[in-house]
């Protein structure tokens, strides 16, 4: 078996070369999920007063991360078709940008009407604009973290000679997962007190 040369970008799709960089990434990612069941376990008290937020919780940490994984997705393409520039005046990056945050309020304003539905046949009702208030503004919250948190892992793998299509995502989602759950947890304690 030939030696692989470490610069040579085909060595990156090795099992060994996507073991050695992910398992311990994955470890470190698992311990920080975590830390959502924690702030979860803390908040008991207000989730189990307004039960229809307990509708909220798995959406909005899987919607964090979905919209995050997009933007990673995108940016790891266009850097791996060297179109990419890690540039403020990248008009591109802006206008994916813009998508994300689009898409996240018009998905998070939906999701505000339906949890309210669901609230209405499966929990104690909550009053809608509290409801909508309160999924609005800490999807948005999420939606600018997953951001935040989609350039900054694509351009951390990038500078470290890393795959982003390896990297980005799992850390994107899983953080997002975190984050998710703390910025939802902290935007309806303001919200309802």
């Amino acid at each position: 078996m030939a030696a692989t040369d470490p610069d040579d970008p085909s060595d990156t799709w090795s099992i060994r070369s996507i073991v050695a960089t992910m398992f311990p990434i994955l470890i470190a990612l698992s311990i920080l999920e975590m830390g959502s069941g924690y702030v979860l376990e803390e908040l008991e008290e207000t989730y189990l007063a307004n039960p229809t937020l307990l509708v909220l919780v798995p959406v909005m940490i899987g919607m964090g991360g979905n919209l995050g994984a997009i933007l990673s997705s995108r940016l790891s393409t266009r850097l791996h078709l060297g179109l990419l520039e890690f540039d403020p005046r990248d008009e591109v990056l802006w206008t994916n940008v813009a998508a994300i945050l689009g898409l996240a309020a018009t998905i998070f304003t939906a999701l505000g009407i339906v949890a309210w539905l669901v609230g209405q046949f499966i929990a104690e009702p909550m009053a809608l604009l509290d409801l909508m208030l309160i999924s609005v503004v800490s999807g948005m919250v999420l939606a600018g973290l997953a951001i935040v948190l989609s350039v900054l892992a694509t351009y951390v793998s990038y500078t470290q000679g890393l795959d982003p299509d390896d990297t980005t995502i799992p850390v994107v989602t899983n953080v997002c997962d975190i984050l998710g759950v703390i910025v939802l947890s902290g935007v309806a304690i303001v919200v309802l007190n």
